[in-house]
């Protein structure tokens, strides 16, 4: 059997005095596709940076993939997608290919040459999110969306086994919203990367997520997406820690409101 992509356990972490994530106990399976939310403040970001060793806990452990964080160092089995919107200038100039070759770079080091094999994986990459057209075009004049998915291009050109997601759809306009989810979980389904997503967007997650976890400082829900969207107002407002109303959008689907 193997071991779960992500593994913590009584994980806590401080700033500043403040106590930012308490007794933190979960399991990130592989192949599944989870879904983080909780309110601004609850912890989550500081969870990723656990995760991609940026931070150290103040107590508790984590493994990744069965390896205590602290020896492990196989760092490209993890892919990281960040807001498009806070982490990149939209005036660089490169192209689709450029900005997807960067993602070699933790394998290879900087200056080095590609060879046949290494252009191969690039171009495959790009082909797996649809933008093969789009190749030698330059990524800043790209919708929102595009741009996305260029981004997870480069994460998955070094094959990671998880691909974390940080608020992905950020500045991706309505309309492509659902497909961006789509190619999410075909990419997991099909290539079985193991998904972590955080988002607030809540009634898409649950539509795609094999597994959802709400965070304010503490795990107050772990499970799956069924048992999720029975949860009551009442319920979501002691998990985000304020009022929660619940919008309809169709007898099987509703969104969180604050």
């Amino acid at each position: 059997m193997k071991q779960p992509a992500v593994t913590m356990h009584n994980v806590e972490y401080t700033y500043d005095r403040s106590s930012v994530l308490r007794q933190i106990d979960f399991e990130l399976p592989r192949g599944s596709f989870m879904g983080l939310t909780g309110p601004n403040g609850g912890g989550k970001t500081t969870l990723i940076k656990l995760i991609l060793g940026l931070l150290k806990p103040d107590k508790g452990q984590i493994h990744l993939f069965g390896q205590p964080i602290q020896t492990f160092k196989d760092w490209t089995k993890i892919g990281f997608v960040s807001q498009k919107s806070n982490a990149f200038n939209k005036g660089f100039p490169a192209t689709v290919y450029e900005v997807v070759s960067m993602g070699l770079t933790g394998k290879l080091g900087y200056f080095k040459f590609f060879n046949k094999t290494h252009k191969e994986k690039i171009h495959t990459a790009i082909k797996s999110v649809g933008m093969e057209a789009y190749t030698n075009q330059n990524i800043g004049d790209l919708s929102g969306g595009q741009q996305q998915r260029v981004f997870i291009a480069r994460a998955l050109v070094s094959d990671p086994e998880l691909l974390i997601l940080d608020e992905p759809t950020v500045g991706v306009d309505a309309e492509n919203v659902d497909r961006f989810y789509d190619l999410l979980k075909k990419l997991n389904q099909e290539q079985g990367i193991t998904m972590l997503l955080v988002t607030h967007d809540t009634g898409t997650m649950t539509k795609h997520a094999t597994d959802i976890v709400c965070l304010n400082k503490t795990l107050h829900f772990h499970g799956e997406p069924d048992d999720y969207t029975s949860l009551t107002a009442t319920d979501l407002s002691k998990f985000y820690g304020y009022p929660v109303n619940l919008v309809e959008h169709d007898p099987d689907e509703k969104e969180e409101l604050s």
